[in-house]
């Protein structure tokens, strides 16, 4: 768990705002657009009002984080969060920060 990256994706309000969605799809997404992969990249595109290339970049950051997970359907990729990275992430601030 690199922290110095983690924080870094954590400190930009649609990142922590693309989190929370994926946190509980359900309750931000059409069941159409989600899966047991996780929420197409396009319909978080959509919600989020950004454009694909600054989507893509925040994806990536994420990803990179450890604080999501992808995976490709077809053309399609799919994006959820990494649970046992926030679990993680709970346990570090709480015994170390």
């Amino acid at each position: 768990m690199d922290q110095v990256e983690i924080f870094k994706a954590l400190s930009n309000k649609s990142r922590l705002e693309i989190l929370n969605w994926l946190k509980n799809p359900e309750l931000h997404f059409q069941a159409e657009h989600r899966n047991d992969a996780g929420v197409c990249v396009g319909i978080i595109q959509e919600k989020s009002g950004l454009t694909q290339s600054t989507i893509s970049e925040y994806l990536t950051i994420l990803k990179r984080a450890g604080l999501i997970e992808a995976t490709r359907v077809g053309q399609w990729t799919f994006y959820k969060r990494n649970e046992e990275a926030f679990a993680a992430l709970s346990k570090l601030i709480g015994s170390e920060i």
